[in-house]
């Protein structure tokens, strides 16, 4: 596996024009928001499967970066399937999570949790791993505050998330004020997406983040 995994991202970085987006995104309402839902319900939401479904409804808003480079043309996905970077042994896996803007964030937090559960320990069938619209590679449990992805092809797109970190910000009245924050980086390709429609879905992201409400609906 680990042969495999080398020869497919030095491909990605050596044939995909890669191009990099960095935004913080406020985390204090959804770190509330989840420590809420957490008190009753029966699934437990990590802050990765918040993640995981703002990156889906972020690709409706802007379905340009929903989309794939084949063959010299672009070719556009209809469901925004999101993959979801595992450690395991062997490497790294990407099970995907089918439908994740339609689909419940209770039921995304279960698919999760069973997808890596199997990938662990080499379970996964080859269509759970093959495809999907956009790669989610989360190292904040590590204490990552910002890093850059390679693109898992045939995707166009890989966000990077850091961990949520205490700083200093200016709160909307002028004053310092110290919040969560949460650095992501879009990598892109560039053959696919352009600059500011990969500004754009950043932009939708961090709405979605920031306001969490939303990716429960």
């Amino acid at each position: 596996m680990r042969r495999a995994i080398a020869r497919r991202l030095t491909e990605s970085k050596q044939n995909v024009p890669h191009f990099y987006l960095t935004v913080d995104c406020r985390m204090d309402a959804l770190l509330a928001l989840r420590a809420q839902a957490n008190q009753g319900g029966a699934v437990k939401l990590s802050v990765n499967d918040f993640i995981v479904r703002a990156a889906a409804l972020a690709l409706r808003e802007v379905p340009e970066v929903n989309a794939s480079w084949h063959e010299d043309a672009v070719e556009y996905h209809a469901g925004a399937d999101i993959s979801v970077a595992v450690a395991t042994d062997g490497g790294l896996v990407t099970p995907i999570v089918r439908d994740a803007d339609v689909t419940p964030l209770s039921a995304i937090a279960g698919e999760i949790a069973e997808l890596a559960g199997r990938a662990r320990i080499n379970r996964l069938k080859p269509e759970e791993f093959t495809g999907g619209s956009l790669t989610v590679s989360n190292l904040g449990m590590y204490g990552i505050g910002q890093f850059a992805a390679i693109i898992n092809p045939p995707q166009a797109a890989i966000l990077a998330v850091g961990a949520a970190e205490r700083r200093p910000v200016v709160d909307e009245n002028g004053a310092l004020a110290v919040a969560s924050v949460m650095t992501v980086t879009l990598s892109a390709d560039h053959r696919v997406v352009d600059g500011a429609v990969g500004a754009r879905w950043l932009a939708a992201f961090r709405k979605l983040i920031e306001n969490p409400v939303r990716i429960l609906l």
